[in-house]
């Protein structure tokens, strides 16, 4: 029995010994087949090519985890501790009892969650390694789970899963993309962690926002200015995304600055620059 990802968004599928006919996440407009067809590896199969995930400390209390070799997407997922407990936030596509023990070491985890779909990864394997911890997805997008198991639970909203650590659905990218607002005090400010509902760029100081990101698909303006409106309705000083951006300081400022330039070129305010 193997448990089957798609190669291509590292999405995990039920274990059995074929691998599922078609991956609807990628069929979807904002992912995409590769031009050679739908692949599939498993759980199993990347042990013995010798995957691994890496930990790596972002700032005091968060964690970055990428999978080595690059596993579909590619998402760097997040650890956030707290006294209280800790929340895994967008799980790789790969786990095993190493990347297990690692996260164990540091505390665990009290709860798993995800942005959007794309990001679902290996987390239900996750779950099952780390002691059967709740995995939330929001209800807007419940139908895009693509391995059933009992530990998936539905959120919708807002919902605080651990103190100062608080799911928001905002929509946009999907209509339950998700971010989290952590409360981190005075001392350290606030920290939002982003997936790619809002994306940082690569200059820190600007971010975007899409449809479809591989696909160039854009949104509205009056989505754009909803987005922005529910991430920035409260403060924050720094945004992580999904594939190692950051937004280091100002992120709020960066959002609100951003939107208003997305806004701009899409209604047309600056076609006398073209």
């Amino acid at each position: 029995m193997a448990d089957w990802l798609c190669t291509a968004c590292a999405v995990e599928y039920p274990a059995g010994e074929h691998p599922p006919a078609s991956c609807p996440i990628c069929e979807d407009e904002r992912q995409y087949v590769p031009p050679d067809g739908q692949r599939w590896t498993s759980l199993q199969r990347l042990q013995r090519e010798g995957e691994r995930v890496v930990v790596d400390e972002l700032e005091p209390d968060l964690y970055g985890l990428r999978s080595e070799p690059k596993l579909g997407i590619g998402q760097q997922a997040m650890l956030l501790r707290t006294p209280e407990g800790n929340l895994l936030w967008d799980p790789t596509g790969y786990v095993d009892e190493a990347a297990a023990t690692a996260v164990q070491d540091l505390g665990g985890v009290a709860v798993i969650a995800t942005s959007h779909p794309h990001m679902f990864g290996a987390q239900t394997s996750w779950s099952r390694m780390l002691g059967d911890p709740p995995v939330l997805v929001n209800a807007a997008d419940r139908a895009w789970v693509q391995r059933e198991e009992p530990c998936i639970e539905t959120w919708e909203g807002e919902v605080e899963v651990l103190p100062g650590v608080t799911l928001r659905t905002i929509g946009g990218h999907f209509p339950g993309s998700a971010v989290v607002h952590w409360d981190r005090g005075v001392v350290h400010g606030a920290v939002v962690l982003s997936g790619d509902t809002v994306f940082p760029g690569p200059s820190q100081r600007w971010v975007t926002f899409q449809r479809s990101f591989p696909n160039d698909i854009p949104l509205s303006a009056a989505v754009v200015r909803r987005v922005a409106d529910r991430v920035c309705d409260r403060p924050f000083e720094r945004m992580y995304g999904n594939l190692g951006n950051v937004v280091p300081t100002e992120a709020r400022e960066a959002v609100l600055r951003s939107a208003d330039r997305y806004i701009g070129w899409v209604s047309g305010a600056f076609d006398h620059l073209t």
